[in-house]
Order: C-alpha cells, then structure tokens, then sequence
C-alpha cells in the first residue's frame, strides 16, 4: 500500500512539474518529463476510475494542450525575421520539436503540414498571379522551391532529420504545382507553342528526376536504358524547327517514367512521413501534360514526313561500291531518324503520347513502303502504247533490274526492322499499351512491294523475250529441209538469260530468287507452249527442228540456278521446269505422229487438251479442211476422254523475311484417271491391252524426244519410219478403228 501511495505521490510531483515547465516554454525539460508521466498513466491504466487517478489524467491532458499551444504559437514566428533578432528563438523551437515528437503521432503531423501550408502560401500568390500564372514560366516555379531548400537549409535543421519536412515540403509543392499547371493548361485559348510546351515539360521532367534522386539515396532510374546508346545524335535536326532543335538538346538525359492519374490516386495511401516509403516524384507533375501533346506528335510527324521526302528525293536507287547489304541508303536514313524521335518522346512520355507516335512510326513506313512501289517500272499505257502493241509490257534496263534487286532487298530489310521496331516500344511503353503494339500491317505493305518487284523482275524478262517469240513464229518451218543446231531465237534466249541471272542471282537472296526462278518457269513454260500455235504450217522436219529447239530451251532454263550461283533449291525448281516444257514436247510429238494416229496421240500425250487446239494441231500439220473432217469427226466421237485444262500453277510468295524449308511455289495440276482413259478405248480391246498400248504409244513419243535430242535427225527419222509402219507395228494395234 505504501508503494502504491508512494507512486500516486510521484504522480502528482511529475504532473505539477510538468505545468510548470509548459507556462514557461521550458521544452527541452518538459519533452522529458512527458516520457515520465506516461510512463506513470501506463502504471495507473487499471485505476482510471479512482477520482484521483482521473483527475490526475485529465490534468495531464490539459497541460499536453497548452504545450501544443505555445510549440505552434512559436513556430508561428518562423519564417517572419524574428529568427535573426531573437538569437534563441532557433535553439527553443529545436526543443519544441522534441516535445512534438513526445506528444500524440498526429501533433507532428499537424505541426509539419500547418508549415509546409504557410511555406506555400507566398508560391501560391505569386505564381497565380497573371504574369507567372503562364506555361512559359513553369521553370521558375522549380528554381522558387529549389532557391527556399537552399536558402532555409540552416534554419531547418531545427527539424528532426526523421521528420524530413523538405519531402514532404516537395511533395505538397508538387501538388500545388500539378493543380495550378493544369488549370494553365485547360485554360489555353489555342494550341500551346510546341517549343514552349516541350521546354515546360523538359524543365519539369528534370526537376521531378532531381527530387526523386534526392530523397531516394542517390539512385538514378534511367528510363532509355532499352534505347542504348545515340551517338550520332549530334548531328540531329538540322532542318528542324529552330525551337524544338534548341529543345533536342535537353533530351539527352536519363528522366523517369511519368505515372498516369491511377498511379498518382495510389500515392494518397502510402505513408509520405518516410522517404522511400514508395512514393514517386517521377510523372507527379509532367503527367498533367499528356493530354496536351497532341501537337508534338504532330511536329513529329511533319519533320518526320520532310525528313523521308528528302531522303527519298536525294536517293541514287544504287548502293555504294563495296557495299555488303545490296539495300538502300534511304532506308536505313528512315530507321535512324525513327529511332531519334523515339528516344526523344521516351524521354518525355511513355504513355498515350508514345502509342500515338508509334502511329506516326506506321505511316511513316507505309509511306516509305508506297515510294518504293512507285520507284518500280511499270507497264506501257496509253494510245501510243496500245497503238503499238506496247501495252503493259514492261521495259527493264540492266540498271532497272539492278535497282529493283536493291528495292526487294531493302523491302526486306524493313520488314524485318519494322518487327524489331515494335518490339523494342513494346519494352519501353507503359503495358496498357504492349498488346496493341503491333507492325503486321507495315510488314504487309513491305511484303506487297516484294512480290511486286519480283514479278516486274519477271515481267521485264518477258518484254525481252517478246523479239524471241516473234522470230520463232517466223522461221520457215514448213520449208525446213533438215534439222541443224538450235535455231537463233534459241541463242536469243540464251543471250538474254545470260545477261541478266548471274546479277539477279548475286543480289536476291535465296529465298527470292527462288520465287523468280518459278515465276519466270511458269511464265515462259506456258508461254513457250502457246507460241508454237502461232506458227503457220510445221513441217516433220520443222517439228523435229523445233523439238530440238524445245530441249535446249529447256537445258538453258534448267541451267539458270548455276548460272545464278544458287544452287540449293535446284531440284524442286528443275522439277518444275521439266514439267512445263514437257508441254511442248508432247505438242510437237503429236504434230510429228501420222496422221491416221494424231487423234489417239494427241489424247495420249495431251489428255488436258480441247477439240479447239487439237483442231490448230491439224492446221500445223497443214492437212487442208477436207482432209481434217473424217478425223475431227473421229476425234469427236471420243471427245469425253478429252479433259479441261487444270488450273494453270499458282505460285505464292512465304511472308518476308523468314526462309521457308520448302520452295515458294506450290503447283496444282490434274491428271487424267485410269478408269477415264480406259473408259474412253474400249474399241481397242480389253482394259489391259488398252492400257498397255497407251504406254507404247507414250514410249514411242518419248523416244522420238530422245531421239532429235541425242543421236541427231537419223536416229529420229529410224524412229518415224517405225511409228508410219502400220501393217503388223504396235501403232497399228492401237490406232486401229
């Protein structure tokens, strides 16, 4: 009991003190004594009903708020002058701070906010003030605030260094300064100057990094880490606008990300008392600008737009000498200044303003795209050329063919760029926006330009065919009285393709020049075909001529992937080739068949064709109209064997700029059933005999092939005369009615 008694005794000594120490501003002693005394409410918590104990408390309460009064009467003085008249005014303020930090968490609290609202009172006058209150004037307001931290760092230092009242000072600066700014910003009768703009949020930018690199122990978050380094960004801009080029200057530092209004709700929550505790200056106040930035996307574009004109127009469609790319010059001139601007909009924004840049990224490149679609040759149009039989035909030099190489070739280079272009904003843009960074439609437009300037590749090759085929037309082949060498249209050929492939083959690439090579197969394949139609009268000599010629084309074209040095992809190619002048071997071995056996070779050989070309074979044959009726008449009545022509080959392109494992061109043609063909010689005998008589006569035709190409015109007529033998021969057999 004695203890007990002794104890509220020390209670009421220690509170008695205490009221003494408050009336006389006698903090230093008083911050002390408040640790006792609550220390002695602790011990007494169980006796809080006692009258004593509560009047004990209650007393206690009472002088907690008058110490309170008189530290914030006192802090009401700092700020006014009287700290350099009252000489202990510093060092009795430094002692209230202990009695704050003995008091309740939320008197400090108060304390630091009611300063930092009187600290921000002047800023706010002045800078709300008409001639301040304009977007121009935005980096005074961060030279205010620094020039006070500067000039009151002394007088602060009264301040416990855990109650950091220059953070949170900054932070309510930010605050203000973000409100004040977007009402400048709204407020804009017209667009903002760019230049003034960019400088606003540069200046602003950079102080945020400055503040967060201050109250975070001096670690620097560098947002263009994924850009790497720019070196030649030193001899940016010099056709720009002369503000915006002064402004470039300032892009070159490491600034952080800005945070849109979701981040900025989130740091209302985190405790602003701690530094590092997690809130963020970067984006407190420069993200107010984002939606303002619409016209720097715009300056963007047209220096953008001027710049790819330029390039455009300076291009010499030839790469340098020694070059190891075969692209042009110009495209890697767009990628560079792509790569300028995004580094420079990375430095200010990585949110909507960056995705709408990266818009401007995507025209730009379809533009780029569309010019060199434009720089192709095109085809001959007008009166004069249809007048002249010009018409779509393209005309090719040994420059053009090399320039539109170098076009497929940069086509490819910036679909291959433009991919990693995407991916590299993706990496730096804020992630609500990753999923809609996307290139495919640029990558088409590239992809487009490809297959255009292969098949204007193609279609320049056929234009310099064209004097070929028309010399072929004009050989005398009914008057040909042997078969000597190839014929001179065939060196033609030769010449041409001799010319041209070792340069295509040296500057595609595989994968391309593989497309070519079946393009120009199915272009001249058929073509070939066709061109035998046009001839007048064949003779047997001149079909043998021409059979002859017809095997040396087809050496030549299946010579084209050495002539080219590309070797690879022979087989599939050669494949093909072997497929389509097979066409037109087969048509001059029907022409060179007897006549009483031409309907039944011409539907073993070419069972795809019509009555409509088996009538133009007769004509070849120059049998006269007469003579062609018995034998239209018999060819007629077995007409049902005869099938449509297929679908000529379709050959597609792979998406660029991945190689494909098998080649580009995929063929689809249609073969005449078994069961059709016998169905269709059922005059002939049984199935088998039929059968087996079909492949004779398509060993024969053969052989005659083999015939006129390898041991000359009398191993070929030996065959002939074998095929006219009709008495007790295979062919009598088989043609027999």
């Amino acid at each position: 009991m004695d203890t007990h008694n002794l104890l509220v005794a020390r209670f009421v000594s220690a509170v008695e003190q205490l009221q003494v120490m408050a009336s006389k501003r006698q903090y230093k002693e008083a911050a002390a004594q408040l640790e006792a005394v609550n220390q002695l409410c602790s011990h007494f918590e169980a006796y809080r009903d006692v009258p004593k104990i509560t009047e004990l408390r209650e007393k206690f309460k009472n002088i907690k708020k008058v110490l309170k009064s008189h530290v914030f009467s006192d802090f009401s003085s700092l700020g006014t002058g009287k700290e350099s008249e009252e000489t202990n005014l510093l060092q009795q303020l430094s002692d209230a701070c202990l009695v704050v930090d003995a008091l309740e968490p939320s008197v400090r609290e108060e304390l630091v906010k009611n300063f930092c609202s009187k600290e921000l009172t002047s800023y706010k006058q002045i800078f709300e003030g008409a001639e301040l209150a304009k977007l121009d004037k935005t980096e005074r307001r961060y030279a205010w605030i620094k020039r006070r931290l500067r000039t009151n760092e002394e007088i602060w230092k009264i301040f416990p260094p855990a109650w950091q009242v220059d953070y949170l000072l900054c932070i309510q600066f930010c605050k203000l300064t973000r409100t004040q700014l977007v009402d400048i910003l709204n407020n804009l009768r017209e667009k903002p100057d760019v230049g003034t703009l960019l400088l606003a949020l540069q200046r602003t930018l950079e102080f945020e990094e400055e503040l967060a690199q201050k109250f975070s122990g001096g670690t620097t978050h560098s947002r263009n880490k994924e850009l790497g380094s720019d070196e030649e960004e030193a001899d940016e801009g010099e056709n720009r606008n002369k503000i915006v080029s002064d402004i470039r200057k300032k892009y070159e530092k490491k600034l952080a990300v800005p945070r849109d209004g979701t981040e900025l709700e989130k740091e209302k929550h985190k405790d602003l008392s701690v530094p590092g505790a997690g809130f963020n200056f970067r984006g407190i106040i420069s993200s107010c600008f984002e939606a303002h930035l619409a016209v720097y996307v715009e300056l963007e574009e047209k220096t953008l737009m001027e710049h790819l004109d330029k390039l455009v127009q300076e291009e010499t469609w030839e790469t340098e000498e020694g070059s190891q790319t075969n692209i042009l010059s110009s495209s890697m001139q767009v990628f560079l200044i792509i790569r300028r601007s995004l580094k420079r909009c990375s430095a200010l924004t990585k949110n909507q303003t960056l995705f709408n840049l990266f818009e401007v990224f995507q025209r730009i490149l379809k533009a780029y795209a569309t010019r060199l679609y434009a720089r192709l040759p095109k085809g001959g149009t007008g009166i004069v050329a249809a007048a002249t039989g010009t018409d779509g035909q393209i005309r090719t030099s040994d420059r053009d063919e090399r320039m539109i190489c170098y076009i497929v070739n940069t086509a490819e280079y910036c679909h291959k760029t433009s991919g990693e272009l995407a991916d590299n904003v993706s990496k730096i843009i804020d992630p609500q926006f990753t999923d809609k960074v996307d290139m495919s439609e640029v990558q088409d437009e590239f992809s487009v330009v490809i297959t255009k300037a292969l098949m204007t590749l193609v279609h320049g090759l056929e234009t310099k065919f064209d004097a070929e085929m028309v010399s072929m037309t004009r050989v005398p082949w009914a008057s040909l009285e042997s078969v000597g060498d190839q014929s001179e249209y065939v060196n033609g050929i030769n010449s041409i393709l001799s010319s041209s492939i070792p340069v295509l083959g040296s500057l595609l690439s595989p994968t391309y020049f593989q497309f070519f090579l079946d393009k120009l197969a199915a272009s001249l394949g058929p073509r070939f075909y066709l061109n035998i139609y046009k001839c007048k009268h064949i003779s047997e000599t001149g079909a043998q001529q021409m059979l002859l010629d017809t095997q040396a084309v087809k050496k030549i074209l299946l010579d084209i992937p050495t002539l080219g040095k590309q070797t690879a992809l022979a087989a599939s190619y050669s494949k093909f080739v072997s497929r389509e002048m097979s066409k037109a071997e087969a048509l001059l071995k029907v022409i060179l068949s007897p006549v009483d056996s031409v309907a039944n070779t011409y539907r073993a050989l070419l069972p795809e064709g019509t009555p409509l070309e088996f009538q133009r074979i007769l004509d070849l044959k120059g049998l006269k109209k007469a003579d062609q009726q018995a034998i239209l008449e018999d060819f007629n009545k077995h007409g049902t064997s005869i099938r449509h022509p297929s679908v000529p080959p379709s050959v597609s392109l792979p998406p660029a700029p991945v190689a494909p494992t098998a080649p580009p061109l995929t063929t689809t043609t249609t073969t005449t059933s078994t069961t059709m063909t016998l169905s269709s010689m059922t005059s002939t005998g049984t199935p088998s005999a039929a059968l087996a008589s079909r492949e004779d006569v398509l060993t024969r035709a053969a052989a005659l092939g083999r015939g006129a190409a390898t041991t000359g015109f009398k191993r070929f007529l030996a065959l002939t005369e074998a095929a006219k033998d009709r008495k007790d021969g295979p062919f009598r057999k088989l043609f027999s009615p």
